[in-house]
């Protein structure tokens, strides 16, 4: 391969093979979270092969965070727009979510099939303690990139309120947070790029039919179950942004007491699963929604759930993508729009600290209640309930991976071989 300067980026675009080799690759050794997949794109794409600039990277880096569904799976699809237009981005992206969607599929027939055994399910009680830990690591990361100035330490404090002690709902605190951050954003900016060629309505009515067609099929069908799942996770996909661990508590909230699809512990099962794949973990989605249909008919509406889940929750992230791609340039010198990303990202905190306290109350305590006063009303455990074992699995998970710094996969496999041993023992 040859090593170009610093400064210059490969001339051309690269054929599909190549395309299709190293995004599959990509997709393949995508674990660890948006921060190791987004590492691994930057060796891929600008240090090894200088297809894209460190600019052009940042700058759409920017722009994905600045949009609903997951950053590493939008920035793929960017990348490969960039370099082979929207068959690029098409390719770029599928083989970013599809291993991994293999992967939640297979784990979801098996929990199913197997999730009840004993053995089985202390399995899960160690993968459940490492995810309280894959959590906090989440918050300690947002936190350091987030937290920059009083503002962003006040907009965090107030997210965190909002959602645990007032149960007000994610997409407002979302959209309070970026009113705030439009409205403070100031500077002149940067002199904007040449006009922008794009045919805006053209990539809406496209990408927006598709997204809603199966929606449109299965309501004509009168398939009840499904319908309310699709409308479900296209409601979703407008409103995650700052990752899945920011619209993980809301989702729990809607799918367990809500719609009443799977319970808590349930859920919790499927984010250890998702955590163990490559891919982004907002996949969890496609686990929900298998659970959902397999409880309203079986294994065959189950397929049916996870795949319409999937395409519900991934479309749209090809429409934001290619309705956006020809404005990044012209985004990123823009103060208030780059205002309103740095305030999301702070209330995000405060909304994955909620999520992080309560995945902890929910794994160490057996008995979890509620408590109301006056306008506050929040989850409280009963501390006789503690259960020794699972705090102590997760200290050892906590020393793996934020001491230890062991790769995410590994600890999940350790902790699970752990939880099967408290019940052998």
């Amino acid at each position: 391969m040859t090593v170009l300067p610093a400064d210059e980026i490969a001339t051309g675009p690269p054929a599909y093979a190549e395309l299709f080799r190293v995004f599959g690759r990509i997709g393949i050794l995508s674990f660890g979270g948006p921060a190791a997949q987004i590492a691994l794109m930057h060796r891929e794409l600008v240090d090894e092969r200088r297809w894209l600039s460190e600019a052009q990277f940042l700058n759409a880096l920017s722009f994905c965070m600045l949009l609903p569904g997951p950053e590493a799976m939008q920035l793929a699809t960017y990348s490969g727009w960039r370099l082979r237009g929207v068959r690029g981005g098409l390719l770029a992206g599928l083989l970013f979510v599809l291993p991994g969607a293999a992967v939640i599929l297979a784990l979801a027939a098996l929990y199913v099939g197997f999730g009840k055994v004993p053995l089985v399910e202390a399995m899960f009680l160690g993968i459940k303690a490492a995810v309280v830990v894959v959590v906090v690591e989440a918050l300690l990361r947002v936190s350091r990139r987030a937290l920059q100035g009083l503002d962003r330490w006040v907009l965090a404090a107030g997210s965190f309120v909002a959602i645990f002690f007032l149960a007000l709902p994610f997409p407002l605190i979302i959209l309070g947070a970026a009113a705030y951050g439009f409205a403070a954003g100031r500077g002149a900016g940067s002199p904007p790029p040449a006009r922008v060629r794009a045919r805006p309505l053209r990539t809406i009515a496209i990408w927006g039919g598709l997204w809603a067609a199966p929606l449109l099929l299965v309501w004509l069908l009168g398939e009840v179950r499904l319908f309310e799942v699709g409308l479900f996770f296209s409601r979703l996909a407008l409103v995650t942004f700052g990752g899945a661990y920011a619209v993980l508590a809301y989702m729990v909230q809607e799918v367990v007491t809500g719609y009443g699809w799977m319970s808590t512990a349930q859920m919790m099962d499927g984010l250890g699963l998702a955590e163990t794949t490559p891919g982004p973990l907002i996949l969890v989605t496609e686990f929900v929604g298998f659970l959902a249909g397999y409880q309203d008919g079986g294994m065959g509406r189950a397929l049916m759930a996870a795949a319409l889940t999937l395409w519900v929750t991934f479309v749209p992230c090809f429409l934001w993508i290619f309705l956006g791609a020809p404005y990044v340039e012209w985004i990123a010198t823009r103060p208030r729009l780059t205002g309103a990303l740095s305030a999301i990202t702070a209330a995000v905190v405060g909304v994955v600290m909620n999520l992080s306290l309560w995945f902890a109350i929910h794994v160490f305590f057996r008995d979890v209640g509620s408590v109301t006063l006056g306008p506050l009303r929040f989850v409280a455990p009963a501390p006789a309930s503690l259960d020794i074992v699972v705090a102590g699995l997760s200290l050892l998970a906590g020393a793996l991976i934020l001491w230890r710094r062991w790769p995410l996969p590994a600890v999940l496999a350790l902790m699970a071989l752990a939880g099967a041993a408290t019940t052998l023992l």
